[in-house]
């Protein structure tokens, strides 16, 4: 058995390389939609449909649980698939097997709360509003997951989405850091212009981003926490596993690397952020 990972890019890496830190035993299959990305400006049955093949794959390969490191996937399909798919398929594989994302872990590093918690509606004034910034696809954008979930725990946070169309298609495709960092500046000038103010956080809600988290952090003042879904995700999973004996990681420390898309060695973009070159195996 091993975990699995999707996404649609190479974005993801930034999910696995966490779960890998947390996980040094286990086995991995990591899955790049790379034929299909970016999944941000198509119709939510589409990513529904793409993230349900991703998913079969892994599980083909042998994944006992599939992480969506795609906001994209996760905000869209993922609540979809555990309700109307998963239970059918489960029982015609034969084995226990799951589909999780990392929406759930963000929001509760945001709130600093668990997911099952709501929060009680008294229609009290709030004295002071904390900023929430969200960098991410326009699909993402569009679901307005964090502005739902986030409100339903906490009043005193308020969420600001900045769709940013192409950046996560130009960070996989290698884009030069120089047009890169003109086009993050560029989004959190539009999101501190649209909120009036700097935020008092941000999340960066795409994987792709966090390979070029550097960027953000220097476009935005020094003082703006990132809330980095990396950490949080391998932190939830690690949490998870220890609930659900049932799915096995593996333990072998076995590392696979596959892509619908080009295989072979990926971008230096990735190299850079990995530490050394990267080999795909065609899906």
């Amino acid at each position: 058995m091993a975990i699995g990972v999707f996404d649609s890019g190479l974005g993801g890496l930034t999910i696995h390389r966490a779960l890998i830190d947390r996980f040094p035993d286990a086995d991995f299959v990591f899955l790049g939609d790379q034929a299909k990305v970016p999944y941000g400006g198509r119709t939510g049955e589409e990513i529904v449909e793409l993230t349900k093949a991703g998913c079969v794959t892994l599980f083909e390969q042998g994944c006992s649980v599939a992480v969506l490191a795609c906001n994209t996937a996760a905000s869209i399909a993922l609540r979809r698939l555990q309700q109307t798919w998963l239970p059918g398929y489960r029982k015609a594989l034969g084995r226990p097997v799951n589909v999780l994302g990392l929406i759930v872990p963000t929001i509760e590093a945001a709130t600093g709360l668990p997911w099952e918690h709501e929060a009680e509606r008294r229609g009290d004034k709030v004295e002071k509003l904390d900023i929430l910034a969200v960098f991410s696809t326009p699909a993402t954008a569009a679901s307005r997951v964090y502005e739902i979930e986030i409100d339903k725990r906490r009043q005193d946070v308020a969420v600001f989405s900045q769709p940013c169309p192409e950046l996560a298609g130009r960070i996989e495709a290698g884009a030069p850091r120089e047009e890169l960092a003109a086009a993050i500046q560029s989004h959190v000038k539009a999101i501190t212009t649209g909120i009036g103010r700097s935020p008092d956080r941000a999340i960066l809600g795409c994987t792709h981003y966090e390979i070029v988290a550097d960027l953000f952090r220097a476009a935005l003042p020094p003082d703006t926490p990132l809330i980095h879904q990396p950490e949080a995700t391998a932190g939830a999973l690690a949490r998870y596993l220890e609930r659900h004996a049932e799915y096995d990681p593996g333990h072998a420390g076995a590392r696979r690397f596959l892509t619908t898309g080009r295989p072979g060695v990926q971008s230096s973009l990735v190299e850079a952020f990995w530490g050394t070159p990267l080999s795909f195996e065609r899906a």
